[in-house]
């Protein structure tokens, strides 16, 4: 086997175009370390290196600290790792050229106000300040599109069910559309109801997926408006779709006050939303006030059983590791989750429906990225012993590595 390249820390400088200064504050401050030190101290870089310092330098032009580019990347040379990472920065770099195009539009209108006026109004001022100043939920967008993504990929890529969760999902929500179109034909009061555009509603969009995933079989009658409580996530939403479809409304939008009138739409979809609420029973009648008499509300979540394998695993490597303070189930789940709704849509009927399903994961990569995409305490176990988490996953992959996987939707028709 070919020994892997490695370069002086004066080799990999020139290279890169940076300073052997700024290689040994990274090291320093544990952003990059170098794969190899000899027994005179000198540092040695791989080509893998070069992967985790482009990340770097990009996270750094677009305004991230060096302490949040730390939490940001990792070290590691799978491809899987480098492919997605690659398609998140590319989304902060479309991000950063739309707000810049924003800001100058904004200065461009204020100018010429400003010629043509001969005055100055300050709250055009006040908006422009708040607009030129770099968003501070950037961050955020990135690693809430990280751990998406994340998850996306490890059931897209290991689960055994062929028909994947998001074209599963949008074959329930249109069986639902037919039976209310359907519905919606017939004759009532002895007058027939013409209408043949729908309204569909989703709240928590996120990038989209569900209807990318499946564009080419949405229907042409209907008027789908996608809400987010996350500007950058509608962005997300906005390109995969595309600008131009006619059929597509977004609008940032919290589930909690929804800005719609009473009975506005014929469907309402919530995919793995309503755990995420403070307050669920608020969600849940401003859902139910905007859904027309006879609509349909289709709302999905966990159960008991899902992923239980996974928090196994890392207990087993480290019994300090908690991947959630909180189990979103236990919130709003398979379980409770038909309780919690029903006294919202009273009269009208409640269905769960299961989505069969289970991964079998082979490799490593897509497990530890989705491990390291939780919202527990992982990264301060596994950051740090990364190659021995690395090794200890990959033997329980090996053979395969069977996970449970406890999903489905609560068909709600009012």
């Amino acid at each position: 086997m070919e020994k892997e390249r490695l370069y002086s820390s004066g080799e990999f400088a020139k290279m890169a175009h940076i300073t052997k200064k700024t290689l040994r504050y990274y090291d320093e401050h544990n952003i990059l370390k170098p794969v190899e030190r000899n027994e005179n101290g000198n540092r040695f870089y791989s080509d893998a290196d070069f992967a985790r310092l482009q990340q770097i330098i990009l996270l750094k032009y677009l305004g991230f600290s060096l302490d949040d580019i730390k939490e940001m990347t990792i070290d590691d040379s799978d491809y899987h790792f480098m492919a997605e990472s690659l398609k998140l920065q590319l989304k902060l770099v479309q991000d950063r050229i739309e707000h810049l195009q924003n800001v100058e539009k904004a200065i461009q209108d204020t100018s010429e106000a400003i010629e043509k006026q001969h005055t100055i109004d300050w709250n055009q001022m006040l908006d422009l300040i708040h607009m030129t100043g770099m968003e501070k939920s950037l961050k955020n967008q990135y690693q809430n599109a990280s751990n998406i993504t994340s998850r996306i990929n490890l059931h897209s890529r290991y689960s055994t069910n062929k028909q994947g969760w998001f074209s599963w999902i949008f074959e329930k929500c249109m069986e639902q559309y037919y039976i209310y179109k359907n519905a919606q034909k017939q004759s009532v009061n002895g007058v027939h109801n013409t209408k043949t555009e729908l309204q569909i509603l989703e709240i928590g969009c996120g990038d989209g997926s569900l209807w990318s995933e499946n564009k080419s079989n949405i229907p042409e009658d209907v008027l789908i408006t996608m809400t987010d409580i996350s500007g950058g996530m509608l962005r997300d939403a906005r390109r995969s779709i595309g600008p131009k479809d006619k059929r597509f409304i977004f609008k940032v939008a919290d589930c909690n006050k929804l800005p719609y009138k009473d009975e506005s739409y014929d469907v309402i979809i919530a995919n793995h939303v309503l755990f995420y609420c403070d307050d669920i029973g608020k969600a849940a009648r401003e859902i139910a006030r905007c859904l027309k008499m006879g609509g349909v509300f289709v709302c999905s979540t966990y159960g008991a059983e899902h992923m239980k394998e996974i928090s196994k695993l890392v207990s087993d490597f480290d019994d300090r590791i908690l991947l959630s303070k909180n189990h979103l189930y236990e919130k709003f789940g398979k379980e409770n989750g038909q309780e919690l709704l029903m006294p919202f849509f009273q009269g009208g009927s409640c269905e769960w429906v299961q989505y069969e399903d289970e991964l079998m994961v082979t490799e490593p990569e897509a497990l530890i990225s989705y491990i390291l995409s939780c919202h527990g305490n992982q990264n301060q176990y596994i950051l740090d012993r990364y190659n021995e988490f690395r090794t200890f996953v990959k033997k329980k992959t090996d053979k395969g590595f069977k996970i449970t996987k406890d999903a489905g939707i609560f068909v709600i028709h009012k």
